[in-house]
């Protein structure tokens, strides 16, 4: 049995119009979530083998936020470009090529595409994933690479204004 936590970044900020959508950062309210949220996994004894990012710069500092509260150093963290602006077959891609020794895998990635993602997965539905966000699946399965085909299991969806 594998796990997957798709997670997008926290808040970003818009206060600085000439930064690029890639070099956005977190604002305050995105400083806030990420470690709340990285506390819930953790209080629910969550286990994360491996840490997977866009490197967009918030969706980056989201994973870092998160690693640094689960024990994991900034540098652990697997970036993969395919994550940003990603399609499904991009998160199918990214989630196939994982190593199987991870059996738990926390991928932070952005809308629209992870909320489309997750909606093609199980028979959950979500009108949005709200920043900071984490939609939870199992699959029954020992090898990544099965993952498109492999049965899928709705877990948990969490977010920061849930109550």
């Amino acid at each position: 049995m594998k796990s997957i936590l798709l997670i997008r970044h926290a808040k970003s900020s818009w206060s600085e119009p000439s930064l690029n959508d890639f070099d956005r950062t977190l604002n305050e309210r995105g400083k806030n979530d990420a470690p709340m949220m990285a506390k819930r996994l953790v209080k629910k004894k969550i286990k994360v083998d491996a840490f997977i990012s866009s490197p967009a710069k918030r969706a980056r500092k989201t994973a870092e936020i998160f690693s640094k509260e689960f024990g994991m150093k900034k540098g652990e963290i697997i970036l993969a470009e395919d994550l940003y602006g990603a399609s499904q077959d991009a998160f199918y891609n990214v989630i196939s090529n994982l190593k199987n020794k991870y059996d738990q895998v926390a991928i932070f990635s952005h809308n629209p595409g992870i909320t489309d993602f997750a909606n093609a997965l199980t028979d959950v539905q979500i009108d949005n994933m709200p920043t900071c966000s984490i939609f939870a699946i199992k699959i029954d399965s020992k090898e990544w690479n099965n993952f498109k085909t492999a049965i899928k299991e709705f877990w948990f969806f969490d977010y920061p204004k849930s109550p």
